[in-house]
């Protein structure tokens, strides 16, 4: 395993278009959901939930449209539209399962720090056993403040019992690379579609980009 200046003493990973490929998902969710409600997704609408967590997001949605449903049912409705996805069509990013193979063999622990919801985090480990990789798994709304803030990042790092110093992060939008950065940590910015007209900013704010896992292995 090889990185810029030092082999890690752990390594953490934003989940969605980080280390699984789903942020294609969400988007389709994201315009369905909106679609019902008379409703048009725009590219504005997703920079401006980039980075809350789950919960914020509803609450963002709730008071932007005011829909007549609640925020449980708001969230209900979108936990049921990701479900089967998570559960059966997710995939790693590219070369993600031989990184995290290679971390194992080198005795270096993982975690992951995500803004989704623990209950679709869990139908994720469902489909690809994230818990077979990774030693602390935290969602945004287990903290006080979510990304670009790096108490998330803190806490996995906390769970790790790792100098946030000595950890790599590996992120697909900006708030999470801020949200690394601020936590004291080395950022990889990870490549993916979604945020590819990002992907200039991304490359300045990160220590480093990949566009796959296996970049980083030794021969």
């Amino acid at each position: 395993m090889r990185f810029k200046n030092e082999k890690p003493e752990a390594v953490l990973f934003d989940m969605d278009g980080s280390l699984v490929d789903s942020m294609w998902m969400w988007n389709k969710i994201d315009t369905e959901f909106l679609e019902a409600r008379g409703l048009k997704y725009t590219p504005e609408f997703q920079q401006e939930i980039e980075g809350l967590s789950y919960l914020e997001t509803i609450r963002y949605f709730k008071k932007k449209f005011n829909p007549e449903e609640s925020e449980e049912e708001l969230a209900d409705i979108l936990n049921n539209m990701a479900m089967d996805k998570y559960e059966s069509e997710v995939t790693w990013k590219p070369g993600a399962k031989e990184f995290l193979e290679c971390c194992r063999e080198h005795n270096i622990p993982c975690g992951i720090a995500t803004s989704n919801s623990r209950e679709l985090v869990e139908a994720c480990d469902r489909n690809l056993n994230l818990k077979k990789w990774v030693k602390s798994i935290r969602t945004a709304d287990e903290v006080k403040k979510s990304k670009p803030f790096p108490d998330i990042y803190l806490r996995v790092a906390e769970d790790l019992n790792v100098d946030p110093a000595k950890c790599i992060v590996f992120e697909d939008v900006l708030p999470g690379i801020q949200a690394g950065k601020n936590a004291g940590m080395k950022v990889y910015a990870v490549q993916d579609e979604y945020s590819k007209d990002a992907e200039q900013e991304k490359r300045e704010a990160a220590d480093g980009f990949i566009t796959d896992y296996r970049e980083l292995l030794t021969d």
